[in-house]
């Protein structure tokens, strides 16, 4: 499980500041507000977030790739939800600069994403 925290951590960095990096230094600048950005954002933070941890965080497991994509995306998409839905009442009940406040809540829901991912998303276990 050390190894698998350390991956974890690693992608869940990386794809961190490419979904806080694309938000704050791209699609706010360009016009976008905060909270439909942070959607594309997600996006595109998905793509490097799921080949990381298929190959990295949990390849012990040699789940399938096409169900751990679909698995992993679920399970990135309820995250997502109580990210949006934390991220709406940061921005709207407090005075946060919203990138402090996309920074909170995304490390805020890591755990979360790290158990589900660990027990379904990438489990070996049974077929499609």
């Amino acid at each position: 499980m050390k190894r698998e925290l350390f991956w974890f951590g690693i992608v869940g960095v990386s794809a961190m500041l490419v979904h806080l990096g694309s938000v704050a230094l791209l699609l706010v600048p360009l016009g976008l507000p905060p909270l439909a950005a942070n959607g594309v954002g997600f996006l595109l933070a998905f793509q490097l977030s799921h080949a990381g941890h298929q190959r990295l965080t949990f390849s012990a497991a040699q789940a399938p790739a096409a169900r751990s994509r679909q698995r992993f995306f679920l399970v990135a998409l309820a995250s997502f939800a109580v990210n949006e839905l934390m991220y709406a009442m940061l921005l709207h009940f407090t005075d946060l600069d919203y990138r402090f406040a996309l920074a909170l809540v995304l490390v805020a829901v890591a755990a979360l994403t790290f158990f589900s991912a660990r027990q379904w998303a990438f489990a070996a276990g049974e077929q499609p």
